[in-house]
């Protein structure tokens, strides 16, 4: 896949899907530092490829990939519950938990703050772990996951 650069894996995988050069760069330098091994897609066609092949534990995806969102709002929720997704743009307020249930996404993120970034995904993909563990762990003991 063009673009891509991986490192090595501590925290999961994270798919990155920005056309910006300078906002990809920041997102994944920050993401990376956190142990997150990166998967750049600078289109959406690159991105939907990538969501075919790989499970990924945190997807960072912009406004602009609009394919790429009905995509994964497309998804049966037992695929979807297993990764988080974040939705970047200057049109929306970080955190906005309304613009993110209208998406389909887990948290919303301006451009903006694109410097916590890291620090907004780790508390998301807490907050989301801690919402679902009761319903997971469920599913372990019935052997569903």
């Amino acid at each position: 896949m063009e673009g891509q650069n991986e490192s090595v894996l501590t925290e999961g995988a994270a798919l990155i899907c920005e056309s910006d050069p300078a906002l990809r760069e920041k997102i994944g330098a920050d993401l990376k530092n956190s142990g997150y091994e990166i998967t750049f897609s600078e289109t959406d066609a690159d991105a939907t490829d990538a969501l075919l092949l790989r499970l990924f534990d945190v997807v960072i995806v912009a406004e602009s990939f609009d394919v790429t969102l009905r995509h994964l709002a497309g998804q049966n929720m037992s695929t979807r519950r297993r990764f988080f997704v974040a939705l970047t743009g200057r049109n929306v307020t970080t955190k906005d938990n309304m613009t993110a249930f209208n998406q389909s996404v887990n948290i919303v993120i301006n451009t903006a703050d694109v410097d916590d970034i890291a620090d907004i995904i780790k508390q998301g993909v807490a907050e989301n772990a801690d919402f679902y563990r009761v319903f997971n762990d469920t599913l372990r003991q019935v052997g569903k996951i």
